[in-house]
């Protein structure tokens, strides 16, 4: 396996789980690894283990939740490999919640790394692959549960954040040659132990490791042409995942005011609401037309 011969990439979170499994499989591919964990045992350990098979690869204790850290890690691929042509932005945390039960702190932990964390690390590894000229590919870790999942709202947001995020990166980045994608990845890894729901949806044989070809061909050229996709994959399905759209009939009048938006959602949109959440449940006033019919 060569497919990336010649190119130095940072994985962040790969102490473990699913950004170990992706560091490994690229160093395997031949490229140059900043192994990346704020547990720098973990990282170390990872790097190791990839030297210990012919590979290359540097461990790296910096948080990406901090601007100067996150730029550290890059500034360590370009000082070590004299270039960076791909980042793996996999470094994330969750935990389940209903709305009112979050803890202040723990949103802010979350968001820090989930969305700060990605956006300071894109935007380092971004600047560096313009200044080197040679294009690059970013590969960003979202999430189905962006759709909507009980419990998640937090994690839930900050997939979505990443998700947009990975829209407009493709569309700023495609004319400096750099493709911006994500993936949303289902895995047996320590955030599905932590859910009763996610064990039952997840069989340990969905290894991370089954995850990480797909991670490999985003960041080789092969997949040139490829930007801007969100593509979900747990294991046996593979599948691109829908971006938001303006969804017709598109209502229009010179002025709006609220009666006339009643009247518009009681005689319109009433038979065109969008289910909502993974589990694509039925709005009730929707719910309770069709329950009506039947």
């Amino acid at each position: 396996m060569d497919m990336l011969e010649g190119k130095a990439v940072v994985v962040t979170g790969a102490g473990r789980g699913l950004g170990e499994a992706f560091a490994i499989h690229l160093a395997q591919a031949g490229a140059a690894v900043v192994v990346n964990d704020v547990d720098a045992e973990l990282a170390e350990r990872t790097a190791e283990n990839i030297r210990a098979h012919g590979g290359r690869a540097v461990a790296s204790a910096d948080t990406v939740t901090d601007p100067a850290r996150a730029q550290a890690i890059v500034d360590l691929c370009v000082r070590e490999y004299g270039t960076i042509s791909g980042l793996v932005n996999n470094a994330g945390v969750n935990y389940e919640a209903s709305p009112w039960q979050e803890d202040p702190e723990q949103i802010r932990d979350l968001i820090e790394v989930n969305v700060l964390g990605v956006i300071y690390t894109g935007t380092a590894a971004a600047r560096a692959m313009v200044e080197h000229g040679g294009g690059g590919s970013i590969v960003n870790v979202s999430s189905g549960a962006s759709l909507g999942q009980r419990k998640l709202g937090t994690y839930a947001a900050s997939k979505g954040a990443v998700a947009s995020l990975t829209y407009s990166w493709a569309l700023d980045l495609e004319e400096a040659g750099i493709r911006v994608n994500a993936v949303c990845p289902l895995a047996h890894t320590r955030m599905v132990w932590k859910s009763e729901r996610s064990l039952r949806n997840c069989p340990p044989d969905r290894t991370p490791s089954r995850i990480a070809p797909l991670v490999l061909y985003l960041l080789a050229d092969s997949s040139d042409g490829i930007t801007g996709q969100l593509i979900r994959c747990n294991g046996p399905q593979l599948h691109l995942v829908g971006q938001p759209y303006l969804k017709a009939p598109i209502l229009e009048r010179p002025v709006w005011d609220t009666d006339s938006i009643r009247q518009a959602f009681d005689e319109v949109f009433s038979a065109h609401l969008e289910p909502y959440g993974l589990e694509k449940r039925v709005p009730p006033r929707l719910r309770k037309w069709t329950e009506g019919a039947a």
